[in-house]
C-alpha cells in the first residue's frame, strides 16, 4: 500500500482530468459518446490515477487487485442486466409491453390531459425501462395531441418527461436503475423499493400541479390515439391474461425473491405466453413463414439475446416495438467494467479515502453527506454532460463515506438517482437534455418549469435527509 497518505490536491487530479476529458469527448461525439468513447475516457482516467499512484509508491499489483475486487463486486448486477435484456425481449414478442402501451393510451381524456400524459408515459416507461423510447414514441404523439388541443408544447413536454423519468427510475428494465445500486453496493429490488419513498410523493405533487393547470384549458376536442392503438392491436393479440406475467414478477419482488430468479421466471412465463397468444406474430418473424419447433426456437432465442424489431405501418409504433435483448445491455456492462477500473485505481491509491475524509470532515451529519452527493451528481451532469457518469463517479466517491456512517447503500443509490438520473434532462448540453429537446421539438427552457418531477426529486431527497425520514442504517455495522 502507499507509504504515505495522498494529499487532497493529488487525489482530485484524476477526477478533474476525467471530467475535463469527458466534457470534451461529449462535445465532440454528442449523444454518440455512450457508444464507447466515454468508456475509453474512463480507462484514460484510470491511467492518470495510476500515474498519481506511482508517484506515491502504490504498487501495480495493489491497483490490479482493487480493480479485480471492484469487478467482482458488480458480478451480480451485471448478470441482472443480462437477465433484464432477456426479459425485455420476451415481453415484447409476448405482447406484454405492447399491451401496456395499448391500455395506457385508453386512459387519455381531454379534461385531464396533462396528468394523463404523466400516467401514460409512466406506464410505458415502466414497461420498457426507457425514458428515451417513451419520449420518442408516445411522447411525440402526445405533443401533437396537446398542440391540437391548444396546450402549450412546453407544458405537454414537461408532463411527458416527468412521466417518462418516473417510470424509467422505478423500472427494473432501466439501465440507470441497475447502474445506481451497482455503484452503491445495494440490491436492485431493494433499491427500487427504497426509491418509492421519495419518488411517489414527487410524482403525486407533479400530478396535482399539472391537474390544476389542466383545468385552466378548454380541451373539448377529443384526443385521437386510435391510429396508434389500431397499429398495436393489428400486430398483437391483446388480452388481460398478459398482465399475469408482470403481476407475477411484481409479487415475487414484494416477496423478496432473489432478482435473478424473479427475472428468469418472468422471462420463461413470457415465452409460454408468446407461444400461446402471439403465434401469428412469431410466424411473421420467421423468415420462411413456417412456425415449427426449430424456427420458434430461433425467434425466441433471438428475442432473448439480440435485437428484435417488429415492423408496423405506423413508423412511431415501429420505433417502440424494438428490443436489444441481452446484447442491448452490453454497452452499460462495458461502462460498468470501465468505471470499476477507474474507481478501483482511485481506491487503491487512496484517493477515494482522502476525498471521503475531506467530505466527512465537512459533512458533520447525514443531511450534509446527502447534500454533497446531490451536488456532486449535478456537477457531473453539468460538466461531463452524461447521466450515467453522474451515477458512476459520485457512486464510487461516496460509497466509503456512507459505509463509514453505517448508512445502508440504498441511501446512496437512491440519492444518485434523485440527484443524477432525473436532473440530466434539465441541462441543455447534457446528452439527455439535448436528446429530449430534439425528439420532442421543445427547448429545455420551455419544458424546464413543467418537468416538475425532475427538479423536485433532488429537493425531496434532501428534505428526507434533513428530517431523517426513511434513512436506513446498515444491518451489520461496518
Amino acid at each position: 500500500m502507499n507509504s504515505k497518505e495522498i494529499p487532497l490536491k493529488a487525489a482530485l487530479i484524476p477526477i478533474i482530468a476525467l471530467i475535463a476529458l469527458l466534457s470534451y469527448n461529449v462535445f465532440v461525439f454528442k449523444s454518440d459518446a455512450l457508444g464507447g468513447s466515454n468508456q475509453f475516457i474512463l480507462l484514460i482516467g484510470g491511467v492518470i490515477a495510476a500515474i498519481v499512484g506511482f508517484c506515491y509508491q502504490v504498487s501495480y499489483k495493489t491497483m490490479l487487485e482493487k480493480v479485480s475486487d471492484g469487478i467482482q463486486s458488480v458480478s451480480v448486477p451485471i448478470l441482472i442486466l443480462l437477465f433484464v435484456g432477456a426479459l425485455a425481449g420476451t415481453w415484447l414478442i409476448s405482447g406484454i409491453i405492447p399491451a401496456m402501451v395499448y391500455y395506457g393510451l385508453q386512459i387519455l381524456h381531454p379534461t385531464i390531459f396533462l396528468p394523463a400524459c404523466i400516467i401514460v408515459c409512466s406506464l410505458i416507461s415502466l414497461a420498457t425501462g426507457s425514458s428515451w423510447t417513451t419520449s420518442a414514441t408516445v411522447g411525440i404523439a402526445l405533443i401533437g395531441i396537446g398542440n391540437a388541443l391548444g396546450i402549450p408544447m412546453g407544458m405537454t413536454a414537461g408532463a411527458v418527461i416527468s412521466g417518462a423519468y418516473f417510470g424509467d427510475k422505478l423500472s427494473p428494465l432501466s439501465d440507470t436503475t441497475n447502474l445506481a445500486p451497482a455503484m452503491a453496493g445495494s440490491e436492485l429490488f431493494s433499491h427500487i423499493r427504497y426509491m418509492t419513498y421519495t419518488t411517489v410523493p414527487s410524482i403525486l405533487m407533479t400530478l396535482i400541479v399539472l391537474l390544476i393547470i389542466s383545468f385552466s384549458f378548454d380541451t373539448q376536442q377529443v384526443a385521437d390515439t386510435s391510429t396508434i392503438t389500431a397499429s398495436i392491436s393489428e400486430k398483437f393479440n391483446l388480452n388481460g391474461f398478459l398482465f399475469l406475467v408482470p403481476a407475477t414478477v411484481i409479487f415475487l419482488i414484494i416477496k423478496k425473491t432473489p432478482p435473478l430468479i424473479a427475472l428468469m421466471i418472468g422471462t420463461l412465463m413470457a415465452i409460454v405466453f408468446a407461444l400461446i397468444f402471439q403465434r401469428p406474430l412469431l410466424t411473421e418473424l420467421v423468415p420462411q413463414g413456417v412456425l415449427n419447433f426449430e424456427n420458434g426456437y430461433r425467434v425466441i432465442l433471438t428475442a432473448i439475446t439480440t435485437e428484435t424489431q417488429i415492423q408496423s405501418n405506423n413508423i412511431m409504433i415501429s420505433d417502440l416495438l424494438i428490443s436489444g435483448g441481452m446484447q442491448g445491455m452490453l454497452s452499460t456492462i462495458w461502462l460498468i467494467f470501465c468505471a470499476m477500473f477507474f474507481g478501483g485505481i482511485l481506491d487503491a491509491i487512496g484517493a477515494l479515502a482522502t476525498i471521503s475524509k475531506a467530505l466527512l470532515n465537512w459533512a458533520k451529519n447525514t443531511f450534509q453527506l446527502v447534500l454533497s452527493t446531490v451536488a456532486s451528481s449535478l456537477a457531473v451532469n453539468i460538466s461531463a454532460s452524461d447521466q450515467y457518469l453522474s451515477i458512476v463517479i459520485p457512486g464510487k466517491m461516496f460509497a466509503n463515506s456512507y459505509r463509514e456512517r453505517n448508512l445502508a447503500p440504498e441511501n446512496l443509490s437512491r440519492t444518485l438517482e434523485d440527484g443524477g438520473t432525473v436532473t440530466s434532462v434539465l441541462i441543455p448540453w447534457n446528452t439527455c437534455g439535448a436528446y429530449q429537446s430534439g425528439v420532442l421539438g421543445v427547448g429545455v427552457g420551455e419544458y424546464f418549469l413543467y418537468a416538475i418531477f425532475n427538479w423536485i426529486s433532488p429537493f425531496m431527497t434532501l428534505i428526507y435527509a434533513l428530517f431523517k425520514i426513511k434513512i436506513r442504517m446498515r444491518t451489520h455495522p461496518h
